[in-house]
């Protein structure tokens, strides 16, 4: 180099870098050295002196000193190009891995930890390799660059000493690498390291086995990571190892035919980066070199992105450096000459650019500076005349470059165009990510990134294949879009977590969604408010079609057509075991399109309780039928043997909740001389009957593939648990005329006949209503109603009116009432025996029973607590809390309650339970 040059060189370094100014300083002799000898001799020199035994830290240190400031001299210089400036850096950053390596691999030796195979080559088959990631992978590191890596082992062939465990001794053979290179001392650091390139890093230690890391990328691996591992290269250690591997991957790489549903996949990713029309426009000054439109990452991006499309069928384009790339694409016709002449040109004027601003502190910058005065001196030290020149450039530059990128993607819609960045891809937050989610109204922007990180990962089994997770990229901002606008958008976001946790597999939910995403915001609102139909929905993700019928809002349930199904789904001669999945399938799928009409307020309170007992009474008129076909083939028929069903309670009123049990009692009758079944294992009447009614409990309750359908209770029968399970219809009439007690009389008031032989049912129907209509004691009757109560309230200790059925006032109260009238009145107005609360009610409140004011607030109370409770039970497991609930489910409650907002509501319904004790003190007494 000549004086004038060395001098220019001298004073353009001065001017513009005071990190160089410094090197410059402390390394006279050396800095006399690169200005007078061959560049290339002396790196070779710097690279060839770095393996020591002792003090190597501090020698790797004082090495990088001089290999930065050789570079930086030939690069300002003009004596290297771009290219030999980046290749420069990542032969110094490959010398300094080897030699750390082979320094800790000689220390583990002495540890006898392991043994060497070549003392004077000791990575030689050591099992242990690094894979360079990125622009270290690709030969093709910046002045200031991060080295990207990922460690791997080999525990099969690692010569690790007997006793020593392959995880735990290369995972710290990791860490002290690290901090050998990293760690920052008085003589500064090496290089810093970046491990979170590695499969899933925040569930993988930093050095994971070689069968693990391929399993993972060939089953779960990303558009993003193939992407990623075409610039993968073997750097240090077992070198071997690493080009076994890479092999290895190379189907997962490199797919054989064009895969245009992947390159959707990337597509949606980086239309996700500029979702905002205006987004990251093209500036100068404060322009980010890297990230910004018309940077270096859209060039490298355009080309790896036709690399994964085409790279499969044409190993020309299998390599790994962005300018041959751009040469090798337009040989193969994939672009124009000119296009990569344009980026390429780009590419080494942005990569000086970013050079310099990082040569000006030594700091991982991608930024041009942004105030005036800096950005002159940046400038200069660019080697142009002033700032002016160089916005010039820069700004054609920069424009080219999204010209050229924007055709890559000019047939790719935009995902959105009122969010921002939405960027979900490598192993950390993408800091504009996190400022679009801020200004979503998400108050844990990094732990919500972690997490879509983590789906993209695969963690969950909704999110294991491809598909999934390329449906639900494309999903994405308008799913956290929908999410935050439900009042608590961290809530959601964690309820759509806890979802897709549980969601056995995602491509179906995710199609229908993205066919539809009006079914978004239903999703959304079943997350928020019904954790129940939430749960429900993971385990069926199927039952959400149902929702998209275009009759769905105006077909209410009906008998007959459940029946129908039934009849289909459950044809004669199903096996028990099927058709009680096949009938848990169906159920399910009814009370979930209950429940979102429910949860949509399309539906009356009372309409649900009735359209929940209509899919119950279906559902046991099936099953019974196929219970007594099941029994029949074991041990024949009882010859005219009848059974029926009695169903009382919410069911047997029509008012099922989502959460309700079925109270029943089974009732048979046969002639008295024909005892025993007909069939090969031949039984007696009662052990028939009680095996009939066994079975149908199981059919009911047991869980199955398909989970459970309604717990069964059958109390309620004569004699309760101490009873025989199927009663006789001779003993039920004798035990109700003659020994029930008034509770059980109460029950009875509710008993609706809804499956069985006809000429039984009609016969228990007409012996009910003779029971019910007998004269009643009205004294005793109101003291065993007070004393039923006073117990209750003794034992169940309620603490909050939001107990709505126990709590003093409550809606136990409200059907006591209802009852009691039934049972004093009943002989002399049979027209009040409705097995439905507000029905009976309504006849007590039109026949006179019932004051017109007492009536008044009676009807007012049902309905209300009719309503609160459909929706408590559909939509939690546990009593409801308002300090406690999420925003979203007080305002559904407080729709419920008709009230504006939730203290209203628990004012409204504290109320109304004074109305409804005093109530029941005025008619039936104080318990």
């Amino acid at each position: 180099m000549d004086k004038y040059l060395e001098k220019m060189t001298s004073s353009q370094i001065h001017a513009g870098s005071p990190y160089l100014t410094q090197l410059l300083t402390h390394h006279q002799a050396f800095a006399s050295r690169v200005f007078a000898e061959d560049p290339h001799w002396l790196l070779d020199e710097i690279c060839n002196d770095l393996e020591r035994e002792e003090n190597l830290a501090e020698h790797l240190r004082r090495k990088k000193a001089e290999a930065a400031l050789l570079i930086a001299i030939a690069d300002v210089s003009g004596t290297w190009s771009v290219i030999e400036v980046t290749a420069a850096l990542t032969k110094f950053a490959d010398a300094c891995l080897n030699a750390a390596v082979n320094f800790l691999l000689h220390e583990a030796q002495r540890k006898n930890k392991l043994t060497l195979k070549d003392q004077t080559n000791p990575s030689l088959s050591c099992g242990y390799v690094v894979l360079a990631m990125g622009k270290h992978g690709a030969g093709e590191l910046n002045y200031s660059s991060d080295i990207d890596l990922i460690i791997l082992y080999d525990p099969e062939i690692a010569p690790l000493r007997e006793g020593v465990e392959p995880s735990t001794f290369f995972v710290r053979f990791t860490r002290d690498l690290v901090a050998l290179l990293q760690d920052v001392s008085e003589y500064g650091y090496v290089f810093r390291v970046d491990l979170r390139l590695r499969p899933d890093p925040r569930a993988t230690q930093v050095a994971i086995s070689m069968e693990a890391a391929a399993i993972y990328y060939e089953n779960q691996g990303q558009n993003w990571e193939r992407a990623a591992m075409i610039k993968a290269r073997p750097a240090a250690g077992d070198i071997a190892l690493g080009v076994e591997f890479l092999n290895r991957l190379k189907p997962y790489i490199w797919r054989k035919y064009l895969d245009y549903a992947a390159i959707a996949d990337v597509q949606s990713l980086k239309r996700q980066i500029h979702a905002v029309k205006g987004h990251g426009e093209i500036a100068v000054r404060g322009h980010n070199l890297k990230l910004g439109r018309g940077g270096i990452r859209e060039i490298e991006f355009f080309v790896q992105t036709q690399q994964l499309i085409a790279g499969g069928r044409n190993p020309n384009l299998r390599g790994l450096r962005t300018l041959e790339m751009l040469d090798a694409l337009a040989a193969a016709n994939w672009i124009t000459l000119e296009t990569a002449e344009d980026l390429k040109s780009a590419y080494e004027f942005l990569r000086m650019l970013e050079h310099r601003a990082q040569m000006v502190e030594d700091q991982q910058t991608h930024l041009v500076p942004e105030k005036l005065e800096a950005f002159e001196r940046y400038a200069r030290f660019c080697g142009f005349a002033n700032g002016a020149a160089l916005a010039i450039k820069l700004e054609a530059t920069l424009q080219t470059v999204q010209r050229h990128y924007a055709r890559l993607f000019e047939d790719a819609g935009e995902l959105s165009s009122d969010l921002g960045n939405l960027v979900f891809t490598g192993g950390e937050d993408d800091p504009a990510t996190l400022e679009t989610l801020q200004n979503m109204g998400y108050k844990q922007a990094s732990e919500i990134s972690a997490t879509i990180r983590g789906w993209h990962f695969g963690r969950y089994a909704s999110m294991r294949t491809a598909r999934a997770r390329e449906l639900l990229t494309e999903l994405m901002p308008a799913l956290l879009k929908t999410l935050a606008q439900s009042g608590d958008a961290d809530q959601a976001f964690l309820a759509f977590d806890s979802f897709l946790k549980g969601l056995p597999a995602g491509v179906q939910l995710f199609s229908m969604i993205k066919a539809n995403q009006g079914l978004l915001g239903l999703l959304a609102q079943i997350l928020g408010a019904a954790p129940r139909l939430a749960q429900q929905l993971s385990q069926q993700p199927r039952i959400l079609e149902a929702v998209v019928a275009p009759d769905f809002f105006s077909s209410p349930v009906s008998t007959e057509n459940l029946q129908r199904e039934l009849d289909q789904a459950i044809p004669l001669g199903t096996a028990r075991e099927e058709a009680m999945d096949r009938a848990r399938v169906i159920a399910r799928e009814h009370m979930f399109k209950v429940g979102v009409r429910i949860l949509s307020e399309t539906l009356t309170a009372e309409a649900a309780g009735r359209s929940y007992s209509q899919i119950a009474d279906a559902i046991l008129v099936k099953l019974l039928s196929v219970i007594e076909a099941d029994i029949a083939a074991t041990y024949g028929a009882i010859a005219k043997g009848e059974c029926a069903i009695i169903a009382l309670g919410k069911l047997g009123s029509s008012e099922m909740t989502a959460g309700s049990d079925l109270d029943l009692i089974l009732i048979y009758d046969h002639p008295e001389n024909m005892e025993l079944s007909n069939g090969q294992k031949p039984i007696s009447a009662t052990q028939y009957y009680a095996k009939l009614t066994q079975r149908l409990v199981t059919a009911l309750n047991a869980p199955t593939a398909e989970g459970t359908l309604y717990a069964v209770d059958l109390r309620l029968r004569p004699s309760g648990s101490k009873g025989p399970v199927a009663v006789s219809l001779k003993s039920f009439i004798h035990y109700y005329q003659n020994e029930s007690w008034t509770w059980e009389k109460l029950a009875l008031t509710r008993a609706r006949v809804i499956a069985g032989a006809p000429h039984l049912s009609e016969r228990l129907n007409s012996e009910i209503r003779k029971i019910l209509c007998t004269p009643r004691d009205v004294l005793q009757t109101r003291a065993d109603v007070m004393d039923m109560r006073a117990l209750m309230l003794s034992e169940q200790n309620v603490e909050s009116l939001w107990d709505i059925k126990r709590a003093q006032g409550g809606l136990v109260e409200v059907e006591f009432i209802a009852q009691y009238l039934q049972l004093i009145h009943a002989h002399e107005h049979p027209e009040i025996l409705h097995q439905n609360t507000h029905e009976c009610l309504e006849y007590a409140a039109k026949s006179g029973l019932l004051g017109p004011q007492d009536a008044q607030q009676v009807l007012h109370a049902i309905r209300l607590y009719q309503r609160l409770t459909q929706l408590l039970r559909l939509c939690i497991s546990g009593l409801f809390n308002p300090q406690s609930a999420t925003r979203s489910m007080n305002e559904t409650v407080c729709r419920a309650a008709l009230m504006p907002d939730i203290q209203s509501a628990e004012a409204h319904l504290a109320e109304t339970q004074a109305q409804i004790s005093r109530i029941f003190t005025k008619i039936i007494g104080r318990p």
